[in-house]
């Protein structure tokens, strides 16, 4: 990575009835995955799903395409974020308070199909979608995923 902060998030994508969806927050007008910055003694994925639990309370997330990883291209002062994909099969989205802030880190969050991501999404995050969705619909045409 470069000089830059280091943050780390995760795609969480659900699978349901109508499709697969994927997790999008947003904080005043731009939306995201849930991520966050690497803590000195972190490693990126456990920054990354620690992110998950503070931003969103879910925890019970399947790496079920392993450790694999996309990163952005620098942004913010050379910032780049590794985001990680990983499944929700089940459990409510909450946006707890976070102690720093004194409110959720977030002001909503939704659970949308890839097109609307790709329309809610800041261009430097739609590569990332890109990524996730191809290895989301590679599975979809396997015997895991029905």
């Amino acid at each position: 990575m470069s000089n830059g902060a280091r943050a780390a998030g995760v795609v969480v994508v659900r699978s349901t009835p109508a499709g697969w969806r994927y997790l999008l927050l947003r904080v005043f007008r731009n939306w995201d995955f849930p991520k966050g910055l690497i803590e000195p003694d972190e490693t990126p994925l456990a920054a990354a799903l620690r992110e998950v639990r503070e931003e969103t309370s879910l925890g019970d997330l399947a790496m079920s395409w392993g450790e694999v990883f996309a990163e952005t291209a620098p942004y913010a002062r050379g910032k780049i974020a590794r985001y990680y994909l990983a499944e929700s099969s089940a459990g409510d989205v909450r946006l707890p308070v976070s102690p720093e802030l004194g409110r959720p880190e977030h002001h909503e969050f939704r659970w949308v199909r890839a097109a609307d991501a790709a329309t809610l999404l800041p261009l430097r995050l739609r590569p990332i979608l890109a990524w996730a969705r191809s290895l989301v619909d590679t599975a979809t045409a396997s015997p895991r995923h029905p």
